[in-house]
């Protein structure tokens, strides 16, 4: 014989029904509500491992180009003190260039019957002395200087006349 199972129900038939199924409802989507939980919780430890795993990786990778970068410091620095003897050559070699360049075109100036007696050129600054026996060779002269695109000022500084040489004249030209 078949036994039968006893079942109690307080609730009325009229709510029964209706909070039968919500309970029902509740139980079902909470059971859900957790297994989702944990599928995240889950699934967030063990994506931890793999983040821990790359970035033991990124460390010992970082080591690595450690050594080599402490490898070729020495080169580096040689290379680098190398590069800057190169650029302080090469600026001082523009500015031999630059100043040879005016010099020349102060020598293309001089006319015949003028002598130069000492040219000294500095940074910025050139200072000439001439001699001539011709007052129209240094108008020529010190027209081409004043011309000159390079001068910025051009002052004279002394005329001197003296029976052995004729006119003895300074220049003092600021680039």
């Amino acid at each position: 014989m078949e036994k039968k199972s006893v079942s109690i129900n307080l609730l009325n038939n009229k709510q029964g029904a209706f909070v039968d199924k919500f309970i029902d409802w509740a139980l079902t989507i909470g059971r859900l509500l957790v297994i989702l939980t944990e599928l995240i919780a889950l699934s967030a430890f063990l994506y931890r491992f793999s983040l821990d795993r790359q970035l033991i990786d990124l460390h010992s990778k970082i080591k690595q180009e450690e050594g080599i970068v402490k490898t070729f410091k020495n080169n580096e620095d040689k290379y680098r003190a190398l590069q800057d003897r190169l650029a302080l050559a090469s600026s001082f070699s523009d500015n031999g260039a630059a100043k040879i360049k005016i010099f020349q075109d102060i020598l293309n100036f001089v006319p015949d019957g003028v002598t130069l007696g000492n040219l000294v050129m500095s940074e910025n600054r050139v200072s000439i002395n001439a001699t001539t026996q011709s007052t129209s060779a240094l108008d020529i002269f010190t027209n081409s200087l004043k011309t000159y695109t390079k001068i910025k000022k051009l002052n004279l500084d002394s005329i001197q006349i003296r029976l052995a040489k004729g006119l003895v004249v300074s220049f003092t030209a600021d680039f």
